[in-house]
């Protein structure tokens, strides 16, 4: 570095690091700090252009800003020129407007200056009109028409006519202090004519009450919304959640129309909403969800140019959500602006890409550490402590042993997700240009996709179906697809999967059959186990018996632990199959597929050790849970052999049950139906009439056992009273 360089200052070192990471709200503050201690005008403008740009029509910010030129005349034309940029170009806020009014006030002078004035409290309350913050917007422009000099009735006429027009406005408005408005519009009604007040004064009370009742139910939505100076990222916490919920539920009341204007006005409801949803946006900036409900709610009204508008500022705000970048396409693809769409396209895949790019390196910076302390020499463990692990045996040692022998690490489950979602883009991108410029510019696209290393294979299946459907049955062009993909991917059990799938479901016996014994071998037995299963079920349900039973014998020799000795799990899979079975097999499958359900005692041995559990269960409990019916009486075993042969069920029940999924293919919780059913029966439902006073359980006794027997009648839950003998 030369020496005669200066060094650069703490101001140039953090403004070149904001270059880079924009969305920095502490650093920003503390850049404001030093810029303002430096008093450089120029280093005050930058940073506060700087910010406006990654904060636009923030309040706290443009109102800071501003400050800078108000206290020196000599800088009011700059002054002017903020004023017009933040009141015209963007949505001015309630402090912004009371500013420009202070500041108007303060420089207006001459004969013009009350019309000058009023208009410009006339574009304040046009703009604020429905802010609960505006009340001292309205009372200043009350006060500033009072104090109007007239020298004709005709004058005063005009005047009391402006006043009015004023107060039946505000007093609708619910805003701090609207009561204390609406007293003094009674007052100012009555002091012009008492018959006539009667009749304006009616006609606004519902109005003005709706407003009070509002404003009530207004502060307790935003009395939960936090204030804040600069708006910051989402960290997915808790309290993220939480303070989003809390938007989303103010901003639908809005959309509710509680003040319930009617649709005469419809105009003023759609200047409310918009406003709180500017509001929102501002404060809420980085959160897609927000922009996407003003998207949503302004495309309703009918503003189309708007919502548009509102989508690109979001995507703006948030380059690499899913949801506004989508949404945003999604609109210029309507609108047949289809190379806006091309070109947020790739922006949006390079921003994709460059987050990806970081999380591998960060991945491979990871991986490479953990190799240098696993490379250190580990204690050999002697030959005869191993036992010979035979093929398919999913032993601990054999498991070390893999997992010592694979220099590969596992993958990083953030990148990997990360690699779904930049695939995820590709394919809407792919399908966007089937749709508006047809199979030619999907296949360029996809081209580009292909070269990308970076790009998952859920991109090759999508394209490959898209030709498949969309390019009238082109089986050829879409299995190339896939055979490209198998040299990028297939090391992935689940391409691999999809693909041999996809050869099944255009019956193509002889490549599913060859693309199968192409691939188990490159698969150790624990990833490969989908692939046998899917090419069993096939087998099973459309192959011949002989071939099926010699590939149940060879996934056996794999799965030697692991392989049912029988078909039936694969037969059942169809649904056209489940009454093809045996009921000994239904039976058998149902209690491997409830573990939970306990097996009916076959033995009198049997049901009294289920029973002597049941009544161990019981007098373990509670007091309240106490509250069972005894076990029911035992049967007969002839008795339950014959319940066991089945019901006979009509044929339309038959075959309804014969269009349920299997049993298998239940992956939700299991209830125990015996607690649950028990728990239905004790319950107590109580009555309309005032409880009665209970007494609190008993102590448990200290040495457990059998309760004395209670014949008082039953009272409920947490009573002192028991039913029946125990």
């Amino acid at each position: 570095m030369d020496e005669s360089t200066p060094p650069q200052s703490e101001w140039d070192q953090l403004r070149a690091q904001l270059r880079e990471h924009p969305v920095d709200a502490d650093g920003w503050l503390r850049l404001v700090d030093l810029a303002e201690s430096s008093h450089d005008m120029s280093k005050i403008t930058e940073t506060y252009e700087a910010m406006l740009e990654v904060y636009p029509n923030t309040p706290s910010i443009q109102l800071a800003y501003l400050s800078h030129f108000l206290d020196d005349q000599s800088q009011f034309k700059y002054a002017e020129e903020l004023f017009k940029k933040f009141l015209l170009k963007t949505t001015p806020s309630v402090e912004l407007l009371k500013y420009y009014l202070t500041y108007i006030r303060r420089i207006t002078k001459g004969p013009d200056a009350r019309q000058i004035i009023k208009k410009c409290y006339d574009f304040a309350t046009t703009h604020a009109s429905q802010d609960k913050d505006s009340f001292e917007i309205w009372q200043d422009y009350l006060t500033f028409l009072k104090e109007d000099v007239t020298n004709s009735t005709w004058e005063e006429q005009q005047k009391m006519d402006a006043m009015r027009k004023v107060y039946q406005q505000a007093v609708q408005i619910p805003m701090e202090n609207v009561k204390k408005i609406w007293e003094e519009y009674q007052e100012f009604e009555n002091r012009l004519n008492k018959i006539t007040a009667k009749k304006f004064i009616s006609d606004l009370q519902e109005s003005h009450m709706q407003a009070r009742t509002v404003y009530n139910q207004l502060q307790e939505h935003l009395a939960i919304l936090p204030a804040i100076w600069l708006p910051r990222p989402p960290t997915f916490s808790s309290g993220d959640k939480s303070l989003i919920a809390r938007w989303r539920q103010y901003l639908k009341w809005e959309e509710s129309n509680p003040l319930e204007i009617d649709e005469a006005n419809r105009g003023t409801l759609i200047q409310r909403v918009q406003g709180v949803y500017k509001k929102a946006t501002v404060r809420m900036r980085f959160y897609p969800e927000i922009w996407y409900m003003a998207y949503v709610w302004t495309n309703s009204v009918n503003k189309t140019e708007e919502a548009l508008n509102i989508l690109k500022a979001g995507v703006d705000a948030n380059p690499a959500s899913f949801v506004l970048n989508f949404a945003y396409t999604e609109a210029l693809e309507l609108a047949g602006n289809f190379a806006e769409v091309h070109a947020t396209f790739e922006k949006f895949l390079g921003i994709l890409k460059k987050e990806l790019e970081g999380l591998e390196a960060k991945a491979n910076a990871n991986n490479s550490s953990s190799s240098s302390i696993g490379s250190q020499p580990l204690k050999q463990e002697p030959m005869d402590a191993t036992p010979t692990a035979q093929p398919g045996t999913q032993s601990q040692n054999s498991s070390l042993n893999t997992q010592a022998s694979d220099e590969k690490p596992p993958k990083n489950k953030e990148f990997v997700d990360k690699r779904t979602d930049y695939g995820i883009a590709w394919i809407m991108y792919i399908r966007f240009a089937r749709r508006a410029e047809g199979l030619k510019s999907a296949r360029i696209v996809f081209g580009k996709a292909r070269r990308d290393r970076l790009t998952p294979w859920e991109v090759h299946e999508s394209e490959a179906l898209m030709e498949y459907h969309c390019g009238n049955k082109d089986v050829q062009v879409a299995s190339r697809i896939f055979e490209k993909g198998m040299e990028a991917f297939g090391d992935e059990v689940e391409y691999v999967l999809r693909y041999l799938g996809f050869l099944i479901s255009i019956n193509d016996e002889n490549n599913a059959r060859a693309l199968f014994e192409r691939v188990i071998g490159t698969f150790p037995p624990d990833k490969a186990r989908p692939l046998w299963d899917r090419w069993a079920r096939y087998e099973y349900q459309y192959g011949d018996i002989s071939t099926a039973h010699k590939f149940e014998k060879r996934m056996s020799e794999v799965y030697p632990n692991g392989m049912s000795t029988s078909p039936f799990p694969y037969i059942l899979s169809s649904q056209s199959s489940k009454r093809a079975a045996s009921p000994e097999h239904r039976r058998r499958d149902e209690s491997r597929d409830h573990p939970s359900k306990r097996a009916r005692p076959s033995s009198p041995a049997a049901r009294t050790r289920d029973r002597e559990r049941w009544d161990h269960r019981r007098h373990a409990s509670p007091g309240w849970e106490r509250e069972r019916e005894p076990p029911p009486p035992k049967r007969a075993v002839g008795k339950e052999r014959e319940e066991e042969k089945g019901v006979q069920l009509p044929s339309v029940i038959n075959w309804f049950v014969s269009t349920l999924p299997a049993a298998n293919t239940f992956d939700g919780p299991v209830f125990r139906t015996d607690d649950l059913m028990q728990l239905l029966r004790t319950a107590v439902i109580p009555s309309s009439s005032a409880a009665r006073a209970r007494s609190p359980p008993p102590a448990p006794r200290p040495g457990g056992g059998r309760p004395p027997p209670d014949y008082g009648p039953y009272q409920g839950p947490n009573s002192g009273g028991r039913r029946g003998r125990w």
